[in-house]
């Protein structure tokens, strides 16, 4: 936590004017860097107390001198911290992000696999939109009865944000939609600010002694996010429509007749949408919005496509976090040239030893950057990078920077090269390189061996837990969890649920210490207790486990019942097992990960701190896509030639129904769907009596005949 020098200041009385306003400006700039750090980023760097004591210095200074109260001062605008944040709103429709191409190669890709996916040849038609992909923030407005009744950012993707105060300032965005009167309509956008807006604000803030935002994307999730909308409506924000989540009844069957029946409607959507009969036509698009894009008057980083025709998107369904039927084509990386200052190593929470580069501050693509990833030490070793050394640096949209080439020819005469730690910087144990039993080779990355006793590890494990797309847990960010770990206050995910029942026995005293005040630490408390109940996914992607990210995690969820079931069957799941053969059976889970599920469940210290957060955390099933439908919950296999859906479709459009998919047929199996030349898989059903049905049966079973 950052600590303010204990030196009291002279009386405003004693000040010169000039002295008076050169403070006020001073204490100004600091107050809007406190505010934007708790107002947008939920990470304050000051106790509530130093807080109040840089507004009240401040207002003496305004007091004693009149003239410093002008319609900019901060005691016009923005007080102290508020009581309460954005309340939560669940989306009924998933809010995912898209996936990315960088290359006309990996377009046309995109546009061969989405065709392999359908079961249609080349020369059948398919056609696509294009359209600019706006660099800002994303939302989603809810009408009912073509009536504004909500509005949320898109948060983890399942909740965000009620910012409806703050988008009703927005002009452009409609009260009430004209023409459509549905029950429902999700309309779904991205909020921005253009570039001159974006230099009006910067101008004003500069006046009145405030720090600029870096670019206009910061400038309008800063806006969208002030608990203030009076402040949010004095900022100039724009919106463009794009997509839908709920809807009652959509006005077209078409990408393109939705996005120019919304404009109808009076939403806002952009002029430079066009409907692509291939991907030729696609990629002149993409290189036409490129050549145009330093003239649009708002920034967008590449152009999106998506399949036109809604039903062929409903087919395509869900891939992990992105829909298969659309994909962001980036604009090639910006590039700029600065000075490598040194080379840290960070350990994350699976102990693996990670370079960052700290580079001369160097403004990339309109951000500031002044860290880059060097990957790891075969990076390092191959590219021969040195501290001292003149590199490029590139940015590719939201992609972390990266040092991609070194300037030989500038390179100090006393440069060296880099030697990789060996041992972990942060606890001292051994790093290593394990190797692959299957082909002999050392893995790429270094891993620290201590992984019980580096604090690095439990750290980086505590960060992880709490982080959005695991428990979510508003207010311990990452600053707040290492100052709570370091005191000694939380050592164990448990210890998170715990804090409050000790800090009111009097054992942690948590309002008393640097940087906490009552109302911070009441917002924590209510925000750990707010997730005492979780989706059992969201559980087991927290844990850490190694090669278990969201999408296994969710995979897990289906399979199992319940969390209990998973951990008995993990820890017992040694190669050649029974238990081990039931991980088999879950579609896309491969022997390594059923390695790392058995490893950690198997690890007694592990089960102690399970143990200790289910006495604390009720788990909830994973919710189906659609759980009225008959499939729902069920285990299916598909076998044999499917002829009217390739494999894939037919198990993305079970998961999308509810289902669960397997590869195998066990006793645990509801449902297999069999095709022409289905052999032993068909055979095992009949021999346990499942029930097996047609590709027909299928269609008319999920109601889709």
């Amino acid at each position: 936590m950052a600590r303010r020098a204990a030196k009291t200041p002279p009386p405003p009385g004693a000040l010169t004017p000039a002295a008076a306003r050169a403070e006020h400006a001073k204490l100004g700039a600091e107050i809007a860097e406190h505010d934007r750090r708790y107002y947008q980023e939920d990470a304050p760097t000051v106790s509530d107390a130093d807080y109040d004591a840089l507004r009240r210095r401040y207002g003496e200074l305004e007091r004693k001198f009149p003239e410093l109260a002008t319609a900019e001062s901060l005691t016009r605008t923005v007080g102290a911290p508020p009581a309460e944040k954005f309340a939560k709103v669940r989306h009924a429709i998933p809010m995912l992000s898209l996936g990315n191409v960088f290359s006309e190669e990996e377009a046309r890709e995109f546009v061969a696999r989405v065709r392999r996916f359908l079961g249609l040849s080349d020369d059948a038609a398919l056609e696509f939109t294009a359209e600019p992909k706006i660099d800002g923030l994303s939302c989603s407005l809810r009408y009912e009865r073509g009536r504004l009744v909500s509005a949320a950012t898109r948060g983890d993707g399942f909740e965000g944000e009620d910012v409806a105060a703050n988008i009703r300032t927005i002009g452009e965005i409609p009260q009430e939609l004209h023409l459509y009167r549905g029950e429902v309509l999700e309309a779904r956008g991205e909020v921005y600010m253009n570039h001159h807006d974006f230099a009006a604000l910067n101008d004003r803030r500069a006046a009145a002694q405030k720090p600029k935002f870096a670019n206009p994307r910061n400038a309008a999730a800063g806006s969208l996010r002030q608990l203030d909308p009076s402040v949010t409506a004095g900022r100039a924000l724009r919106f463009f429509a794009y997509a839908w989540g709920e809807a009652s009844e959509l006005p077209a069957g078409t990408q393109k007749g939705v996005i120019e029946a919304f404009a109808r409607f009076g939403l806002p959507v952009n002029p430079l949408t066009r409907l692509c009969a291939n991907v030729e036509e696609m990629l002149a698009h993409y290189r036409a919005i490129e050549a145009q894009r330093a003239t649009l008057g708002y920034d967008i980083d590449g152009v999106v496509y998506k399949v036109n025709d809604i039903s062929l998107q409903e087919r395509l369904g869900f891939v992990s976090r992105a829909p298969r039927w659309a994909v962001a084509h980036k604009f090639p990386a910006e590039r700029a040239t600065t000075i490598l200052r040194d080379i840290e190593i960070q350990v994350g929470r699976t102990g693996v030893l990670t370079p960052v580069a700290r580079l001369e501050p160097v403004t990339v693509g309109g951000v500031v950057v002044s860290n880059a990833t060097l990957h790891n030490e075969d990076e390092i070793a191959r590219k021969d990078v040195r501290i001292g050394d003149t590199v490029v640096v590139q940015r590719a949209g939201d992609v972390i920077p990266q040092i991609v080439e070194v300037a030989l020819e500038k390179r100090p005469h006393d440069a060296k090269p880099y030697k990789f730690p060996h041992v972990c910087p942060v606890c001292g144990s051994a790093a290593l390189r394990e190797i692959d039993e299957k082909t002999g080779e050392a893995d790429v990355a270094r891993r620290c061996t201590g992984s019980l006793v580096c604090p690095a590890q439990a750290v980086e494990r505590l960060k992880h837990f709490a982080s959005r797309n695991a428990m979510d847990i508003e207010g311990l960010g990452d600053k707040q969890i290492e100052y709570l770990y370091h005191e000694g206050l939380i050592k164990t995910a448990s210890d998170i649920f715990t804090l409050q029942a000790r800090d009111e026995a009097g054992l942690t005293r948590l309002k008393n210490r640097e940087g906490f005040g009552e109302t911070s630490v009441n917002n924590l408390f209510a925000a750990i207790n707010a997730r005492r109940s979780a989706p059992i996914n969201k559980f087991i992607y927290a844990l850490g486990i190694r090669h278990v990210g969201e999408t296994n995690a969710k995979r897990l969820a289906r399979h199992f019942d319940d969390f209990e079931q998973l951990r008995a069957t993990a820890g017992a799941a040694k190669p050649g097992s029974e238990a081990y053969a039931v991980f088999d059976e879950i579609d896309g889970l491969g022997p390594v990960v059923v390695e790392a599920l058995h490893d950690f469940f198997a690890e007694p210290h592990n089960e102690r701190e399970i143990d200790a957060l289910l006495r604390q955390v009720t788990l909830e099933p994973m919710p189906a896509f659609e759980v009225s439908s008959p499939i729902a919950g069920k285990t299916v296999v598909f076998t044999g030639s499917l002829e009217r859906l390739t494999r894939d479709e037919a198990k993305a459009q079970a998961e999308r129904f509810g289902a669960k998919i397997s590869g195998s047929v066990s006793k645990k199996t509801d449902l297999v769907v069999a095709g022409p030349g289905a052999g032993s898989k068909l055979a095992k059903a009949r021999e346990l009596g499942i029930e097996v049905i047609s590709e027909d049966e299928w269609f008319v079973l999920t109601g889709q005949a």
